[in-house]
């Protein structure tokens, strides 16, 4: 299991269209990709669940990968997330 953890610098958090390329991004993998903030977690593969969690600007969220390719998974997803969030 691989663990990142990302402050969001994003002046809107984590709304529609970076909520839309995120999921997008982690459907593109086998693994298992969850993302927390705070005391909620979602599944990153589920639009409304990843819009549900509410992140904010501040705030530090983690994803969480598991399975046969989480090593690659891990590695774009943090990629993502300095560009994008």
């Amino acid at each position: 299991m691989k663990e990142i953890k990302y402050t969001v610098k994003d002046e809107l958090g984590i709304h529609a269209r970076p909520a839309g390329l995120l999921v997008k991004e982690a459907a593109a993998f086998k693994s298992d990709v969850k993302i927390k903030c705070g005391a909620k977690e979602a599944d990153a593969k589920r639009l409304l669940a990843v819009m549900g969690l509410g992140v904010k600007k501040g705030n530090e969220i983690t994803i969480t990968v598991s399975g046969a390719d989480e090593a690659d998974a891990a590695a774009k997803l943090k990629a993502f997330l300095a560009a994008n969030l």
